[in-house]
Parts: structure tokens; C-alpha cells; sequence
């Protein structure tokens, strides 16, 4: 578990996670020794990608130390909220809210839900120098350690040790506390997933360059332009602003985003009916730019009027143009009763004219970058009063209609898609997926910051949270925001069958004296165990972890099995073992468990190392063993976990 972790990370690289991708899709260009062919691998490339020599990238100091991060695995655990999560509303439902650092979230969460994420939206912090980020490493290399790990000389290790310790609010910094967390989160989405990311100016241009080089640019989708509803900077002498962005990028290359549902003054264009309902229509010549005959001579052709007249795309002003589709397309929209002729005036007579009719049914709008007709962020702060006894308890939330439309745009969404929110602040994001016509689950995960008495918003809240016995941290502000907009929509819609519950789960770092008994613990000698471990972490905490780890996410359904009065745990393909005094008895049923139900059959037997005894253990494989001559003919693997 932890100590297992610990261990690994002390051999971790920069560049780990890159070199992984190129093991598993490349493995011919490596050598005996793990040294890259590096021409080799551009022979593989040749004939799809154009390869070149320019040097264009994004620099900035700690990028290198920032890939580390992403690679070093979280030696946090998961600590389930059980008193909430045993609830009625929440026992079952799929929601995830998660109180810990998002970067150790994020890799929490890639064990379970890599490429599973269709949805992400976040609201970083926009270091704006008084939204109060500056750069906080929790970290502790030394000097020497990222001398060797990031390959750099003593002045460069010492530059970024500086940086990570003297609470810096650069540019820089800024980008290094961006940039792993990126990583991660591109390898959360789905094949069509996509990722919206807030900004406004100060770092705007930055976080262009960032996520060029993380998603690549090519997967850039644009950038959305909202208007804010108020103006800051006047004093600055230079423009205010009245608007802030949201980056949009996806997975792969060519998504496109969903349409948005007419609006009214959209729906007065399909005033005419038919047997196939009401419809629009335009007509069918080409026009605007690249409507000359030369430009697509293969749309220039001649189709006959109702009267049997030859009829050519024409212009007003006599130049020889093209229709919108070629010659197959026209004929399968005239079988389709797709054309409609009208007669009109054309250089002074009356002819007819071709159009192409559009039916409602099904029909959206592609949606403009400018976003002006939603409410500003005073209306964002209002709907959080409201919920709030008109308290005023967070500042800078985003609208709830804001992040509706962003939902609503994202490609592809289906029923039980998960949208994440790994910077959820007063949980907008996990109240708008809950009020969607569709049902969406959703993953919050909010560092738990003690609120911050001097800054007004933070003492109210602070206050308030006291005063209905929640702890004063940021977290919870988004927590107690989801109870009390689900209990409003559900009054609002009792018929509602929406996910209207969520599962916490903090994440925690061992302490010091759990460490220290970590590192002394000797379990190669099999003598003794260390039962005060486990009453460190406590069963459901070893269990949770161990479900994240092995893929099977937050709301597992795991089962509880007794085996003559021991506990275990199965789910799917493991057994999970924790607690100590494992008697022969209990071996002796986990057998008999194996060999009668035809359902049970967990290929690996995972086991809380410090609980047991080394003659347990070979007791439990050698009892397991004969299973592999049996019918069913079971090979158990047996995985030890410190």
C-alpha cells in the first residue's frame, strides 16, 4: 500500500510516463539495454507524419519538475465519510465528491477511470496576484534527488527548490502547478472526451501554450468569450475587462461539439409544414464565399423546373455559380421530397427557384464562442446566497446556466457519463449535472482549505458552517451547496429520479508515526506482525484504496463474505484479506467458498501484509493451491501490500 509506493517512487523519472506510452505502442524501438532507436521510430512515422526539426515548444522553469510530479505516485489513502455515505439518499448513488489536493485526486482517480471521463470543467485559479494562489509543494526532494532525476546541474535543482518553497504567484510557477495536473486529466478522458478550462487575461495566453503542448493543438475546439457582467481593471490604465474564457480541447482531433436547443426567435423560421412536419428552408444555389462555377465545377449542373425547364445556379448578377450538392445528392433530395419550388422574380420575370427544405424534428444550433445571453457572476453569487440563507459564503462562483450550457455542448454525451470538476469550489458543476434533463454522474474533488477569516466572504462561511457543525474548510462549503440544491430540486420535482446523492471520501497522508512504523516494519523475517497499522488506517480506508487501485473506482459494490467468523471482502476478480487472526478455520471455509459457489472466483488474493503471520500466509497458498486441479481449475495470485 503506502509503503509499497514509497518504494517505487524512489526510482521515478520526468519522463516515466512518456516512456511507458512508447513501451506499450513502440516496443520493437527499444534495445536490450532500454536505450530508444530513436531512428527507428521515425521510420515508423514516416509515412503519416510529417517530422520536422523545429524547436517550437512552450519553456518555463520547473516544466521538467512538474512531469515528475505527474509521475510520482500518491501516498495518500482514501478515507471514506461512512456516517454520510450509509445514508439513504447516498448508500447508492454514483456521485463522487472527494476532499483532498487535486493532484493526488487525479492520480487516485486515473487508477480507476482512465479514459472513462467524457466531461471535464474546471476553474483554476487565475493568478491574478488577489485571488490568493501562490505555489504551495508538498513535496520534499532534495537538491541532489532532482539533480539525478530531472538531469540538471546544483544551480538548476536550486532554482526550483526555491521556487517550491518560497510560496512564489509567477508566471511560472503558476504554469508548473497547471501543467501536471493536465497531464493527468488528458488521460481521464474518453477517446471523445473534452475538457473546458476557465481563464480570463492574466494567464489567458499561457494556458493557450499549455494545453497546445499537453492535448496537442490540433485538438483545440476554441475558445468560448463570456461576458462576466461587470468590468474590472478600470483603474489599471488600460481597457477593463467584461469578460472572461473557457479553453475547450478534446481527447482526439475532429469532435464536434453538440448543438444547443432554438431558441424562439429560431423556431419562427419553420412556419411551414408538410406530411414530415414544420420546416425552413434556403435555397439551394451556394452562395457566399467560393459560389463560382470554377470553384466546384462538379456542383454545376442543370435540374429541371416543374415546368421541365433546365434550370442552372445562375446569381442575381448573372455570374455562372453552383448549387450546394453535387448531381447524386440533388436526385436523392428530390426522391426525399427535399426541394421545394418556388416561383420569384429574377432579373425582372418570374421563374422558378430551387430550395432546400430543413425539418425541425431533431434540429439544433451550433453554438457562438460570444456567450453575452447568460447571467453574469452576480447572478452566480446570488444563487449561492439563496441556497445559503441569503449568506454570502463564496465569491467568484461560476453561473449555474454557465455550466448547463457547458454540458449541454459537450460532444456526445450519453446517460451515465461522468463529468468532473477537479477545482469545484461551491460545487456549480455538481448542481448543474444534478438539474440536466439527462442523468450524468459526477466527480468532485475540492482541496479542503481552512476558510480564511480576514477575507469577509470566508469569515461568513466560517461562521456559518460552525453554526450548523460542519468544519470550516472550503470543501464543505461545496458539500452542504449539493444537500441543499438537492433537497430544493427534489421539492421542486418530487417525481424527479435524478442522482440527487453523493459518496465523500478524503484523502489523507499517513502521519509521521504511521511512517515511522512503515519504514521499521521487517516483514521478511514472517515473526510478528503490527497490528497498530491497521488501527492507524482502519479497514474501510485499506479497502477503499485498494478498490481505486485495482480499477474498480469509488462506488464499488463490493461484498462482505464471513468465513467461519473472519471477514473478507470479494469483489470481481479479488479477495481482499485485512484484518489479522486469519484461524484455520477461516482458510478452511475460503476453500470450501471456492470450490462450491460457481460465482466465486477471484483470481487474486490481496493481503494487509502487517496482519499476518508468514505461517498464515503459506497456509492460505498452500490450502488454495489444490484449487488449480479442480474443475475449475483456478491459478490464485497472491499480492502482499504494505
Amino acid at each position: 500500500m503506502v509503503k509499497d509506493i514509497m518504494t517505487a517512487n524512489e526510482d521515478v523519472r520526468a519522463n516515466d510516463r512518456e516512456i511507458a506510452a512508447l513501451r506499450e505502442h513502440f516496443p520493437a524501438c527499444f534495445a536490450a539495454d532500454g536505450s530508444f532507436d530513436i531512428a527507428r521510430f521515425k521510420e515508423y512515422l514516416a509515412d503519416k507524419v510529417n517530422v520536422t526539426n523545429e524547436g517550437y515548444e512552450l519553456r518555463f522553469l520547473g516544466k521538467n519538475y512538474a512531469r515528475l510530479l505527474a509521475s510520482v505516485d500518491t501516498t495518500t489513502v482514501i478515507v471514506p465519510d461512512e456516517e454520510h455515505n450509509t445514508k439513504p439518499e447516498n448508500a447508492n448513488s454514483e456521485n463522487i465528491y472527494i476532499s483532498g489536493d487535486n493532484l493526488d485526486g487525479l492520480k487516485h482517480l486515473l487508477k480507476s477511470y482512465a479514459r472513462k471521463v467524457k466531461c471535464i470543467y474546471i476553474d483554476p485559479p487565475y493568478n491574478t496576484g488577489s485571488d490568493g494562489f501562490v505555489y504551495n509543494d508538498s513535496f520534499h526532494f532534495t537538491a541532489e534527488e532532482l539533480e539525478e532525476k530531472l538531469s540538471i546541474d546544483e544551480s538548476q535543482a536550486a532554482r526550483i527548490l526555491d521556487l517550491t518553497k518560497r510560496g512564489s504567484a509567477s508566471h511560472s510557477a503558476w504554469l508548473m502547478f497547471m501543467y501536471p495536473r493536465l497531464l493527468l486529466a488528458r488521460d481521464l478522458l474518453t477517446d471523445d472526451g473534452v475538457i473546458f478550462i476557465s481563464i480570463d487575461d492574466n494567464e489567458q495566453a499561457n494556458l493557450k501554450l499549455l494545453c497546445d503542448d499537453v492535448f496537442g493543438e490540433e485538438n483545440c475546439m476554441g475558445c468560448i468569450c463570456r461576458s462576466t457582467g461587470q468590468t474590472t481593471g478600470q483603474d489599471s490604465g488600460g481597457l477593463g475587462s467584461s469578460f472572461d474564457y473557457a479553453f475547450v480541447y478534446g481527447r482526439t482531433p475532429n469532435l464536434d461539439i453538440a448543438g444547443l436547443p432554438l431558441t424562439a426567435h429560431d423556431m419562427k423560421r419553420f412556419e411551414n409544414e408538410d406530411d414530415n412536419g414544420k420546416y425552413a428552408y434556403d435555397q439551394l444555389r451556394k452562395t457566399g464565399s467560393n459560389d463560382h462555377r470554377e470553384d466546384r465545377p462538379n456542383m454545376y449542373y442543370a435540374i429541371q423546373d416543374p415546368d421541365g425547364n433546365d434550370v442552372y445556379p445562375t446569381s442575381s448578377t448573372g455570374y455562372d455559380s453552383c448549387w450546394r450538392v453535387e448531381k447524386k445528392t440533388y436526385e436523392q433530395l428530390v426522391a426525399d421530397d427535399y426541394i421545394l419550388w418556388k416561383k420569384t422574380t429574377r432579373n425582372g420575370n418570374k421563374v422558378w427557384w430551387p430550395y432546400v427544405k430543413y425539418y425541425l424534428e431533431g434540429r439544433s444550433k451550433r453554438p457562438s464562442p460570444l456567450w453575452t445571453d447568460l447571467d453574469g457572476n452576480k447572478k452566480a453569487t446570488r444563487e449561492v446566497r439563496a441556497l445559503f440563507d441569503d449568506e454570502k459564503v463564496f465569491d467568484y462562483a461560476k453561473p449555474l446556466e454557465f455550466l448547463k450550457k457547458i454540458i449541454q455542448i459537450a460532444p456526445n454525451m450519453q446517460e451515465g457519463d461522468i463529468v468532473l470538476d477537479f477545482f469545484s469550489g461551491s460545487a456549480t458543476t455538481a448542481h448543474a449535472v444534478m438539474m440536466g434533463e439527462k442523468k450524468y454522474r459526477y466527480i468532485m474533488v475540492q482541496l479542503p482549505a481552512v476558510l480564511d477569516e480576514t477575507v469577509t466572504s470566508q469569515k461568513v462561511a466560517k461562521n456559518f458552517l460552525k453554526g450548523i457543525g460542519r468544519s470550516p474548510t472550503l470543501d464543505e462549503i461545496g458539500m452542504e451547496r449539493i444537500i441543499r440544491a438537492a433537497k430544493k430540486i427534489k421539492e421542486e420535482h418530487p417525481d424527479t429520479s435524478a442522482d440527487l446523492g453523493f459518496r465523500h471520501f478524503t484523502l489523507k497522508e499517513p502521519s509521521a508515526k504511521t511512517l515511522d512504523k512503515l519504514e521499521t516494519f521487517a516483514p521478511e523475517d514472517g515473526l510478528m506482525i503490527q497490528n497498530t497499522v491497521l488501527d492507524d488506517f482502519g479497514v474501510p480506508t485499506v479497502l477503499a484504496t485498494w478498490l481505486v487501485r485495482d480499477g474498480y473506482g469509488f462506488a464499488a459494490p463490493v461484498e462482505t463474505v464471513d468465513f467461519a467468523g473472519y471477514t473478507g471482502y470479494h469483489m470481481d476478480k479479488h479477495l481482499y484479506l485485512i484484518a489479522p487472526e486469519l484461524s484455520d478455520e477461516a482458510i478452511g471455509a475460503i476453500v470450501e467458498r471456492y470450490e462450491t459457489d460457481g460465482a466465486f472466483n477471484p483470481e487474486n488474493v490481496v493481503l494487509f501484509g502487517y496482519s499476518f503471520l508468514w505461517t498464515e500466509m503459506e497456509s492460505l497458498k498452500a490450502n488454495l493451491a489444490r484449487l488449480k486441479a479442480m474443475e475449475k481449475n483456478l491459478h490464485i495470485h497472491f499480492d502482499i501490500r504494505y
